[in-house]
Parts: structure tokens; C-alpha cells; sequence
């Protein structure tokens, strides 16, 4: 229900970090942020891994941070939805049935190493490594990439949303 990570904006992410943590100091807050952001710089370099984003709708319709944050949060996504190594798809409500996601799931393939999954929510996350359990959140991966706005209908339905925003 969250825009990964890596596609966030600064604001954006301050906006979610303190909605998680209510009770953090400002320092805190920041230092959570400022490591999301130094993370996010993977996508630039050379040597950048692929990153295939399934973006719920419903995602992108909750104003975390207000209009302003979601408005920029969207044109931020779209920006690099164009990006080489960068694909968006958005899951709209009407696909929910044939694919279900239980929450933030990261399929990491490698050259050298076995696949493995994270699943995160809730403040925590797990890896998963067992082959057969790997295949099946592949497989339900598939699906929901399957059920998804092609990668151009994603982008068009984000841009249309952060135009949406910037009328409130």
C-alpha cells in the first residue's frame, strides 16, 4: 500500500516514516529518510540492477503527506518509469481477483546466487530462501504482473492521478 522504497521521494518518505514512527524525534526521522534516500542512488549507477515495481492502485489514491507530497510522489514515478532499467505496472482494483499480493514482496534474481524473496510489513520483513516457496511467490508474481496496466497504461494512469492531485 506503500510506493517502494527505492521510487520515493524525499517527501514522500518523511511523510511515511513519521506516520510509522508517531513518536520519533525530528533526528530520528531524518536519519531514517536520509537512508532511504542514499539507498534510492542504486538505480543510478551503471551498474543498476532491473526494477520491476507492481504498484497497487490504491497506492497510488491515499494522499500520504497530502496532494502537494502525492503529486510530486506521482511525477517522480512516472519520471523514471521511462528510465532504461525501471518498470511500473499499476494493479487496478479490478484486477484484485486474479491477483492478490499479501503485501510488499521482492523477487531478487542473481547471476551468482539462488533467487530469494522478501516479503516486508508491518515494520518487518523476511527472507525467504526455500526453493518451493521462492517458486510459489514467483508464480503469484507473475499473475499479478499479468493482471496489471501495461507498463505505458501504468504510466499514463500515474500521470493522469498526479494531475488529479495538483487540481486540489
Amino acid at each position: 500500500m506503500l510506493i517502494p522504497g527505492l521510487l520515493q521521494t524525499e517527501e514522500y518518505a518523511r511523510a511515511i516514516t513519521r506516520t510509522a514512527n508517531p513518536f520519533a524525534v525530528v533526528e530520528h526521522v531524518e536519519d531514517l529518510v536520509r537512508a532511504r534516500m542514499d539507498r534510492r542512488r542504486v538505480l543510478e549507477s551503471p551498474t543498476s540492477p532491473v526494477l520491476w515495481a507492481i504498484l497497487h492502485e490504491a497506492t497510488l489514491l491515499a494522499p500520504m503527506g497530502g496532494p502537494k507530497v502525492m503529486r510530486h510522489q506521482l511525477q517522480h514515478v512516472a519520471e523514471l518509469a521511462q528510465w532504461p532499467k525501471v518498470v511500473v505496472q499499476v494493479l487496478p482494483f479490478t484486477a484484485m481477483a486474479e491477483a492478490f499480493m499479501a503485501g510488499m514482496t521482492s523477487i531478487m534474481s542473481f547471476y551468482d546466487a539462488p533467487t530469494i524473496v522478501y516479503t516486508e510489513g508491518g515494520g518487518s520483513g523476511t527472507i525467504i530462501e526455500d526453493p518451493a516457496l521462492v517458486e510459489m511467490n514467483a508464480r503469484t508474481y507473475d499473475l499479478a504482473r499479468a493482471a496489471a496496466l501495461s507498463p505505458s497504461a501504468s504510466r499514463a494512469r500515474i500521470e493522469s492521478l498526479a494531475k488529479d492531485y495538483g487540481n486540489r
